[in-house]
């Protein structure tokens, strides 16, 4: 018999559970609390259950952890991590910090490979393979925290779900690993500190909002044109700018106080002339409380595309600071261990 993912039950599925074995409701909260509050990966680290329903447990149910693989350190004090999955698949994470700023950031994966082949990005040249669990997801907050925590003494203080693949395309274990992120019996963060990145699915970004999250989003834009991002980004052909801006202003009248960003990587002589900027201009007035992110692009094996100069960067932000847009410029970070945006595609050196 094939034993069941325990971590794959919510806590009503393991209240039942119990029921069905004659234990008392008490057990269930117990063991969830093992498995999101205190991360035991072994029922035989459940101290506090007789040892009779340890041996029951584990008759019934796997525990399947993610495992740290390997770990590079950027010169900058970046952080990446490779996982190893139980299927031997392997997922990356990134740490981020700014201490100066007392800010933590975990970039964490939501799918094996990405279905999206957005022509920038290495995630998108080797396919998907599948959906990460929410347990996996949840994972590399844990693990990546006690490394937050062995080099910096401190706790992360944001997630981003800007890691490798789609999170909107793998929405439901998306949405149960941002509940037992924010959950008492989990890491208890506030949403506010969590941002979904997507690449723009429209039906999904208004989803998002119907189902009431509290999270912030970002739109990984990249072109303020649909015929630029059509040619860098497929996605955009069936959900265009038109329809894209529509469901983040729905977005935003349905969660009111929840951040949109915009993610722009400046592509020299691609997206970063003054004419660019008085279209994403157009985009940013649609779309209430919209601030924009410039990244600076990070180069990628095969990928012709190289970073816009510094002086074209600084104009571009300029004109759009004047108009009134809020503009943060994202200088690279870990880019010596291909860690930074768009890199991230488990090399093995």
């Amino acid at each position: 018999m094939t034993k069941k993912d325990i971590r794959s039950l919510h806590l009503d599925d393991l209240l039942q559970y119990f029921s069905s074995i004659g234990e008392p409701s008490f057990r269930a909260k117990q063991v969830f609390e093992w498995l999101w509050k205190k991360n035991a990966y072994s029922f035989e680290a459940m101290t506090n259950l007789s040892k009779k329903l340890r041996e029951t447990l584990s008759a019934s149910f796997v525990i399947l952890p993610i495992q740290e693989d390997l770990t590079q350190y950027s010169s900058d004090g970046t952080l990446k991590s490779r996982f190893k999955l139980h299927d031997g698949h392997m997922i990356e994470s990134v740490l981020i910090p700014v201490p100066a700023q007392n800010r933590y950031t975990v970039c964490i994966s939501s799918q094996v490979g990405c279905s999206l082949s957005c022509k920038f990005c290495a995630t998108g040249q080797m396919n998907r393979i599948r959906n990460l669990t929410a347990a996996e997801i949840y994972d590399q907050v844990v693990n990546v925290n006690k490394k937050c925590l062995e080099h910096f003494k401190h706790n992360i203080t944001n997630v981003v779900y800007m890691g490798m693949g789609e999170p909107l395309l793998a929405y439901k274990p998306v949405m149960q690993s941002i509940q037992l992120l924010t959950s008492k019996n989990g890491m208890n963060m506030s949403p506010r500190r969590i941002t979904v990145s997507t690449a723009g699915i429209s039906k999904m970004i208004k989803k998002l909002a119907d189902d009431g999250s509290r999270v912030n989003l970002a739109l990984s834009l990249h072109a303020a044109d649909d015929i630029k991002r059509n040619s860098i980004m497929a996605i955009n052909e069936s959900n265009n700018l038109s329809t894209l801006t529509e469901a983040l202003c729905y977005f935003y009248k349905n969660t009111k106080d929840n951040k949109i960003t915009f993610e722009y990587i400046s592509f020299d002589g691609f997206n970063d002339s003054i004419e660019d900027a008085k279209n994403l201009l157009k985009l940013c007035r649609k779309v209430p409380t919209a601030k924009v992110n410039i990244i600076e692009y990070n180069p990628v094996s095969g990928v012709d595309f190289i970073k816009s100069e510094e002086d074209k960067i600084d104009a571009f932000a300029n004109f759009l600071r004047q108009n009134g847009v809020s503009i943060t410029l994202r200088r690279s970070r870990g880019k010596d261990i291909d860690a930074a945006c768009g890199q991230l595609a488990n090399k093995e050196n």
